[in-house]
């Protein structure tokens, strides 16, 4: 009777893992044979919104013990009781799992998605160390951990991981640290119109300070290039496992045109109830960020000068408008014409000046409007 090789390979695999994960409090974790070989994964963008920044992960492969796992960081269950709400508040859980190498890199394959494989060069008790240190993961406290977007992620754990075993802060982000983080982000948003203009004014203040931290899997692909460990480079071979041609999604309306086309269209039919529609939608919009603001957890979200645009003090001025009381409405048109320049002052070197700029200009001429509308006639005495 013939076995199938591949088959053999994966059984053994499980075999080596599971002595390793239950056998770990007692040292008894399998030991990594001279060709064994460590290295980080980075994988490309896809279209989903969890997939859009890429994906960080550790490979171990040591075909002697027919090892050759793929260890991340980056799960999670959309099962989670609550889920939206835990991941608004900055609560859900992510946690560490293993895959079979063929595994990690047939889902890849299917997705049409990149991998890169950067080799480390490190002493063999040093893959050891990284090795036991990632089955510890797995069974203990640190196998799960609380999300958050720059400061805890797929990335910046692998990133710990390695750096605990090498016994230093060895890796370090040594590129685009002059740029902001909304500003490294911003490119992964193209072709994605509304994501990128969600997370232009849904994100605050946190995210304009310099990106010192490496949170994205392709900076950290990008900082191992450069990175000298033991006066020698960490890196010791930058391989293409996958390499595929992104291909951009397309939408009739996920894009810049449907965007200006509503816009413009409130300006141009000019209707009261249009009008108080749009007022209506902006202070809701700015009563939900100041809402996120103080509720989540999530840093990114928290002193969102963005509120200045979505004004909750619009839902005010919908109140009055509606109710025809021209004194309050004017005084208010004003009050949100004054916060508006003082935004348009905030956003001058914001790289997300421009996306937000149609909406700027349409509240601009629709306050305009209703002030000049309702401010109060000075009687011309003859």
């Amino acid at each position: 009777m013939t076995i199938n090789l591949s088959l053999f390979k994966k059984i053994s695999f499980l075999i080596l893992l599971l002595i390793a994960i239950t056998n770990h409090s007692y040292g008894q974790t399998p030991t990594l044979s001279k060709n064994a070989r460590v290295s980080v994964l980075t994988c490309g963008t896809g279209n989903e919104s969890y997939s859009m920044f890429g994906h960080t992960a550790i490979r171990i492969s040591d075909p002697e013990h027919f090892i050759d796992a793929v260890y991340n960081y980056g799960a999670f269950d959309f099962n989670t009781p609550n889920f939206v709400m835990k991941f608004t508040k900055g609560d859900l859980q992510y946690f560490a799992v293993v895959h079979p190498y063929t595994d990690f890199i047939n889902e890849y394959t299917y997705e049409k998605r990149s991998v890169y494989e950067q080799e480390l060069d490190i002493p063999g008790n040093l893959k050891q160390k990284l090795f036991d240190n990632l089955n510890a993961s797995l069974t203990s406290g640190s196998s799960h951990y609380t999300y958050k977007f720059i400061d805890k992620n797929c990335t910046s754990m692998v990133v710990d991981i390695i750096n605990k075993t090498l016994g230093s802060t060895t890796i370090v982000k040594n590129t685009d640290t002059d740029l902001t983080y909304r500003t490294i982000l911003y490119p992964y948003f193209d072709h994605h119109f509304y994501e990128k203009l969600g997370t232009s004014i849904i994100f605050g203040k946190k995210v304009d300070n310099l990106g010192t931290q490496i949170f994205l899997p392709f900076e950290l692909q990008k900082s191992l290039k450069t990175t000298q460990f033991q006066q020698k480079p960490l890196v010791k071979e930058n391989k293409t496992i996958l390499e595929f041609k992104e291909t951009p999604p397309t939408s009739w309306w996920n894009n810049f045109y449907t965007y200006i086309l509503v816009l413009g269209l409130i300006l141009i039919v000019n209707k009261k109830i249009l009008n108080q529609f749009y007022f209506l939608i902006m202070g809701l919009l700015g009563l939900f960020f100041l809402f996120v603001g103080f509720y989540s957890n999530h840093q990114e979200l928290a002193y969102n000068y963005n509120i200045l645009l979505f004004n909750p003090a619009l839902l005010i001025l919908f109140y009055f408008y509606h109710t025809k009381n021209q004194k309050w409405t004017y005084k208010l048109s004003i009050f949100n014409l004054l916060f508006l320049l003082i935004y348009l002052i905030i956003l001058i070197n914001k790289i997300h000046l421009f996306i937000v700029l149609p909406l700027i200009i349409t509240s601009v001429i629709l306050l305009t409007k209703l002030a000049l509308k309702n401010k109060k006639k000075i009687p011309i005495i003859i």
